[in-house]
């Protein structure tokens, strides 16, 4: 899912995939799933695609009449109304999106991404690391993307040990981090010698 911008207001969508390409002669699209549950596309009725990831008031609401996986991450999709690959052809890059009271309710320790973008983010001990920019998924694990004036970006792995809690309201993170984790710090004399 991508955030919105720092000073937008909450969503009201939650992005789940984006149109990579279009599939066949008769109007499917190759979607890149963006979603911890890609399977929930065969269940979804309607989405609402936009070019903009960050601009939900530009959206426009299609049914879908077929959806299956074509492979991990990709799903192909059949909407209402697309039926030429010339139709499809106008949806390559753009988002899918769901109402965000469609979503699926998330367990008591889970936020939602834009919740946190923007986060300031400390150690335990109450450093101040810098603030959560971004969100990086990769095959084992996402990587919480913090930026700060004191270390620049630090990549901080979403894994338990690192995390140790997430206030969505305070808009605060706490985290662990093991030693050579952060860049050396050119006002610490001891770490410059």
């Amino acid at each position: 899912m991508l955030p919105p911008a720092n000073d937008s207001p909450s969503p009201s969508y939650l992005i789940i995939g984006r149109v990579s390409r279009p599939h066949g002669v008769r109007g499917d699209l190759r979607v890149l799933a963006l979603t911890p549950e890609p399977e929930r596309l065969r269940e979804i009725e309607t989405v609402f695609v936009g070019r903009d990831p960050d601009n939900q008031t530009a959206l426009t609401a299609y049914t879908i009449t077929r959806a299956r996986p074509d492979t991990k991450n990709e799903w192909l999709l059949h909407l209402v109304g697309i039926d030429t690959r010339d139709d499809a052809e106008r949806f390559r890059g753009c988002y899918l999106f769901l109402p965000l009271s469609e979503a699926v309710p998330l367990a008591e320790d889970e936020v939602y991404l834009f919740q946190i973008i923007g986060a300031e983010v400390r150690t335990e001990s109450g450093e101040v690391i810098g603030h959560l920019a971004d969100y990086m998924e990769t095959g084992a694990h996402g990587i919480y993307v913090v930026r700060g004036e004191r270390y620049g970006e630090v990549l901080i792995p979403d894994v338990e040990g690192f995390i140790r809690d997430i206030r969505p309201t305070e808009k605060i993170m706490i985290v662990r981090l093991l030693p050579g984790l952060l860049p050396t710090d050119p006002d610490d004399p001891d770490e410059t010698a």
